[in-house]
């Protein structure tokens, strides 16, 4: 896909918006900034706000007839609008807090195309809906998943809506896990592109809906265009019936996990 291309169509406007919020999360990095409580430990900090300005202002102008759904902002335009953009500015805000740069800016046309960007190594990965891609410096590459580098990663937030049954966490005590896989904990959805881009072999976490997920969408959308297994957490396709997510590079990886979660489930 060129430059040319993706400008004209919701892949590029996916890629302009989520650089544009990457731009200021970048931009505000090391800053001392205010903590907005949002309840239950979560909390916002000027940066999300205004990565989600940015990246909205790029989504307004290009697709001004569409809905967005902002993890800070809320909905704007119908909430069952054909075509509506889910937008997390600033996904990993723990992180990006204390000075870690683990974070990714997500947007996502629900059902269509979707964009991640790494505001520090300068990757947009993204997906017109059929194939996906990362873009650095310039240059397009097709993402590849492998699960090659038997990295696994395991969010551990909780809540756990699937306790005492299955908790993410209990993965780590799970000796045939350990024994096949090497755990790892970004906390941020930058994991999911990475499964999608081969840097990791799965992802696993515990939840309920993610199909309409600002946090998710577009890391499913990628892992979904580049070819791997995402389901939830009972095998089941993602939808409002659906418990947890488990995105694999592979079906073996996949079927691996299953088997684990199933002897917990």
């Amino acid at each position: 896909m060129t430059n040319s291309q993706a400008g004209q169509d919701d892949a590029g406007v996916a890629i302009a918006a989520a650089r544009a919020g990457a731009d200021v999360v970048r931009g505000m990095y090391g800053r001392r900034l205010t903590r907005i409580d949002k309840g239950a430990g979560d909390f916002a900090t000027a940066a999300d706000i205004e990565a989600e300005k940015a990246i909205l202002a790029v989504i307004r102008a290009a697709r001004p007839d569409d809905a967005v759904l902002g993890e800070e902002g809320g909905q704007r335009g119908a909430a069952d609008a054909a075509r509506q953009w889910l937008v997390d500015p600033l996904c990993g805000t723990v992180n990006y807090a204390v000075g870690n740069m683990l974070v990714a800016v997500n947007v996502a046309l629900r059902d269509g195309a979707a964009a991640v960007a790494d505001p520090f190594s300068g990757e947009v990965f993204f997906t017109d809906g059929e194939t996906a891609w990362v873009r650095q410096d310039g240059a397009d590459t097709q993402l590849a998943p492998t699960p090659a580098s038997q990295l696994v990663d395991v969010n551990l937030d909780p809540p756990f809506p699937s306790a005492p049954g299955f908790r993410a966490v209990d993965l780590l005590a799970d000796p045939e896990f350990v024994e096949r896989f090497r755990p790892r904990v970004v906390s941020t959805t930058i994991a999911l592109a990475w499964v999608a881009a081969g840097k990791r072999a799965a992802y696993v976490t515990d939840g309920g809906d993610f199909s309409a997920s600002v946090h998710f969408a577009a890391g499913i959308a990628l892992c979904r265009a580049a070819g791997c297994v995402v389901t939830g957490i009972d095998g089941a396709p993602i939808g409002k019936a659906g418990r947890g997510l488990v995105v694999a590079a592979d079906a073996e990886t996949h079927g691996l996990l299953m088997s684990m979660i199933g002897s917990r489930n």
